[in-house]
């Protein structure tokens, strides 16, 4: 029987199948669960606009608040943004959230300025279309965001064993109808959303691990190639974004050593 916040995430979205298609997993998945798996919780909050404390109450309201501090749950709300962008195409709920960002001037609050920018000034057909010609392509994107590629050139090389041997070491398992590899963009960012917010459990200093082993050699150069690409215009904020947030993670992390 599912339990409560499953129903409430199906609810909102419309459908199982409209849910599934939202966090890019398949309708059976879902239809298998009878309560949302821990780190399927920040994607679906994304997707669906239900609080993290409705979706799974026994790790939200206990955790966050006693556990983790505001500087980490911020870290995995920005973790969270960035793994909802790369994961798929935003659909018309999420671009209106993101049309309501707002911004500073420090470099991170200047760049959700200028998604939220995008978001207002674009629709859900040019988003699906510039997506599909960055990421998926006809034979394959002009980016391909994985980091055994970024640092091999080939894919499912190396890096993504070292990355699946440390995964496993943290109990860390594969999400049931996942398609892509642990190693891409998005599914990191999700990992480190986690991590940050202990939804993850994990020794501390985990996400420091995973962070500097996984993901500083390559994905500053993804998001710069993102924020550079002549094919994008939505996702040129995003790949702002994305290199502002992992310069201030890489700084944070060598100021702690």
């Amino acid at each position: 029987m599912r339990d409560l916040g499953l129903q409430e995430a199906i609810r909102a979205a419309g459908s199982v199948s409209e849910l599934a298609r939202r966090i890019g997993i398949s309708q059976p998945s879902i239809s298998s669960w009878e309560r949302i798996p821990a780190e399927r919780v920040l994607p679906i909050e994304s997707a669906t606009g239900i609080s993290r404390s409705i979706l799974r109450p026994d790790l939200f309201t206990t955790a966050i608040g006693n556990d983790v501090d505001e500087l980490d749950i911020a870290r995995a709300q920005e973790y969270t943004l960035l793994a909802a962008l790369l994961g798929r195409a935003p659909d018309a709920t999420f671009l209106e959230k993101l049309s309501k960002l707002r911004g500073d001037p420090s470099p991170l609050g200047v760049a959700h300025a200028a998604l939220s920018e995008a978001a207002a000034n674009t629709s859900v057909a040019n988003v699906e279309r510039e997506y599909f010609d960055l990421f998926i392509g006809l034979g394959r994107g002009e980016l391909l965001p994985y980091g055994s590629y970024y640092l091999t050139g080939f894919l499912h090389e190396r890096p993504l064993a070292r990355l699946r041997e440390d995964l496993r070491t943290l109990g860390i398992e594969r999400a049931e109808g996942e398609v892509e590899p642990e190693d891409h963009a998005a599914i990191l960012c999700e990992i480190m959303a986690g991590l940050a917010s202990k939804t993850l459990s994990a020794a501390d200093g985990s996400d420091r691990t995973i962070f500097e082993k996984h993901l500083a050699p390559w994905i500053g150069r993804f998001f710069t190639d993102l924020e550079r690409s002549d094919a994008a215009k939505f996702y040129r904020p995003v790949g702002s974004l994305g290199r502002a947030f992992i310069e201030i993670e890489t700084e944070a992390f060598a100021l702690s050593s």
